[in-house]
């Protein structure tokens, strides 16, 4: 028998495709990965700016507010009275020139946000000296991305995360109904 030594040239070629093809397709597994992870991190982030804010309307007994746009959020405490400027207990009523924003963060385009349950409105949320919210409102996220938290139910005396049973971008509604609560 003829002692083999090494390996052959069209063995090293099989090796180095096979490697290929498994570097090319754990490529595109590891960017969906990325994407989930990355609308679930925004999702979770205002998730906590929301129970902080609740969290610091009772220990500053002060009424706070978060502003919503397509694009950012801002918290707002109620620090101004446009009836007695001297009142330090604010009037009920943002005023976001007037009362002190404490909080701006800007949202990911990639991963879209829709606010549910807030009528023709300026997207809001109030939440007393109590951290009672104002109304039932939900925030969704837009996006494909398979996340385990992609919705947010705000109750009155309860804010929770929660999964879409259908997402938006395939024709789920951003409501209380299609949010179920983890």
């Amino acid at each position: 028998m003829k002692n083999e030594q090494g390996i052959t040239l069209v063995e090293l070629i099989i090796a180095v495709s096979v490697i290929g093809i498994l570097v090319t397709a754990l490529a595109f597994s590891f960017q969906g990965w990325m994407g989930a992870y990355s609308a679930e991190n925004q999702m979770k982030n205002i998730y906590v700016d929301l129970m902080n804010t609740r969290a610091r309307a009772m220990q500053k007994n002060r009424i706070h507010f978060v502003s919503l746009s397509t694009t950012q959020y801002a918290i707002y405490e109620d620090t101004y009275d446009a009836t007695v400027t001297a009142n330090p207990d604010g009037d009920g009523v943002l005023q976001t020139a007037s009362d002190s924003r404490f909080l701006l963060k800007g949202l990911d385009s990639r991963y879209p946000i829709t606010w549910g349950n807030f009528g023709d409105a300026q997207p809001q949320i109030q939440f007393s000296r109590k951290g009672i919210a104002n109304a039932k409102r939900v925030i969704c996220s837009n996006t494909t991305a398979d996340t385990d938290y992609n919705c947010i139910e705000i109750e009155e005396s309860k804010i929770s995360t929660g999964k879409l049973t259908t997402k938006i971008p395939g024709g789920g509604a951003c409501n209380a109904t299609n949010c179920v609560a983890k």
